[in-house]
């Protein structure tokens, strides 16, 4: 590895520092903004965990960074209902669940003590739909972000798209011949006017089709005609193709030629129409920015949902010989690893170098965003389903004519919070060093 290259891989990794901090920063200033808002006391806003390595106060807040960027948050007076001095404890038991929820309602009534014992600027006294509100602007800001990076990818970039980067005039014999003789039937590819840079609309009806698709497609038609929509230069064209029958060279996965028994190369009849397929960036309309949007937190809701067995596959990579497939879950390491391998990478366009950058980042707010709407606390979902909660059982006991029951007591979650905490907590140290140990290769 030269200077150079190492460079660049730092580059890359204190880029995705700042985006990630910008992230974060965004995210908890979307609860701080709505949390002053409607008037509750924030006493701290922060960008990562520990000792505050940097930090200034205003007014009652205040304002810091701190070394592990890992998320942030915001101390928000009174996040849950404190008992009432000289109120019997509804929690009878003395064992350990007890002991969390009487720890819970005590943090939170020294917390409001501390900050001159008003409670009415408490979080907990916020209607159920402004604090919805609160919870909700976190991860949406998160999802804002990831919007306006694809937003930048495929409108400003483009997608990419399956395209027929070069075509040659006759049918090549074989494999190893790389030029054309008189002899040479005319290949399909000119018969039919396909050009360099046409880019790929569909392939014997298959819409929007990947490289492997388009290639296999043709090998399996011979004397079968197909019909391919292409655009060039802004508009659509179809073209009629039909593949004929040559002798190619058969590869193995690993991009080697097969062999026979004999050491002589093997070789199959498959159908070919003069062609090479590649990818190109294409400029997407606005249009495409939410489906596009829609289908990677598909893609992440999916993740989550898959994640207790995703991580045995992480765990059996990290501490065996499995290898981690591309799809792994990878934790913020991972992520700016990738980032760093990027910005290193020798003969790699600058364009692409910030595509690729660009929608590393746009993925991870996106996955920010359906993490923290996963409704168990700590996470934003949790404090968004207690006020859902609440708001249906207030209004149950309206009409059923019962007096209002007041906020949820959610310090009865804590045993279940705690729980949630240390299974967070594991999951980020096993990533974390199977990122280290084992990370995922994401080019191939």
């Amino acid at each position: 590895m030269t200077v150079e290259s190492v460079l660049l891989f730092v580059l890359g990794v204190v880029v995705f520092i700042v985006g990630l901090l910008v992230s974060i920063g965004l995210h908890e200033l979307g609860h701080l903004s709505f949390a002053k808002l409607f008037n509750v006391k924030v006493t701290q806003y922060s960008l990562g965990f520990g000792k505050a390595i940097w930090s200034f106060t205003r007014g009652e807040t205040e304002y810091g960074i701190r070394p592990i960027l890992l998320g942030g948050y915001i101390s928000m007076v009174g996040m849950l209902k404190p008992r009432a001095s000289g109120k019997p404890s509804a929690i009878t038991n003395t064992g350990m669940y007890g002991a969390f929820v009487q720890d819970a309602r005590q943090a939170s009534a020294e917390q409001i003590a501390e900050s001159g014992g008003d409670d009415s600027r408490a979080f907990y006294r916020l209607t159920p739909w402004k604090r919805i509100i609160v919870m909700v602007a976190g991860p949406a800001m998160n999802l804002v972000i990831g919007i306006v990076l694809f937003g930048v990818l495929l409108c400003g970039f483009g997608a990419p798209t399956t395209t027929f980067t070069s075509s040659v005039d006759c049918v090549l014999p074989n494999s190893r011949t790389t030029t054309c003789s008189s002899d040479d039937a005319v290949s399909p590819a000119k018969e039919a006017g396909i050009r360099s840079g046409d880019v790929v609309l569909s392939v014997d009806g298959k819409a929007d089709p990947t490289i492997a698709e388009v290639s296999t497609l043709f090998q399996r038609s011979a004397g079968k005609e197909l019909t391919v929509v292409v655009e060039r230069d802004g508009a659509r064209k179809t073209l009629e193709i039909t593949p004929v029958t040559a002798t190619r060279d058969v590869y193995r996965s690993d991009g080697t030629v097969a062999k026979n028994e004999d050491g002589t190369t093997k070789t199959q009849q498959v159908g070919v129409v003069g062609v090479s397929i590649g990818q190109s960036l294409v400029r997407q309309s606005p249009t495409a920015v939410l489906p596009a949007t829609g289908a990677q937190i598909s893609a992440s809701a999916h993740l989550i949902i898959d994640l207790p067995q995703r991580l045995v596959a992480v765990w059996n990579a990290a501490f065996g010989s499995q290898a981690r497939s591309q799809d792994s879950p990878v934790s913020v390491v991972g992520v700016g690893r990738a980032i760093g391998e990027v910005s290193s990478m020798s003969g790699v366009p600058i364009v692409d170098k910030a595509y690729t950058i660009l929608g590393l980042l746009a993925s991870l707010n996106i996955g920010l965003f359906v993490l923290n709407m996963v409704p168990l606390l700590p996470l934003d979902g949790g404090h968004i389903a207690g006020a859902l909660w609440e708001a249906v059982k207030r209004r149950s006991f309206t009409l059923v004519g019962k007096a209002d029951p007041g906020p949820i007591d959610l310090a009865k979650t804590m045993p279940l919070t705690m729980v949630v905490v240390v299974l967070l907590a594991g999951m980020s140290a096993l990533l974390i060093y199977a990122d280290i140990v084992r990370p995922v290769n994401l080019f191939g």
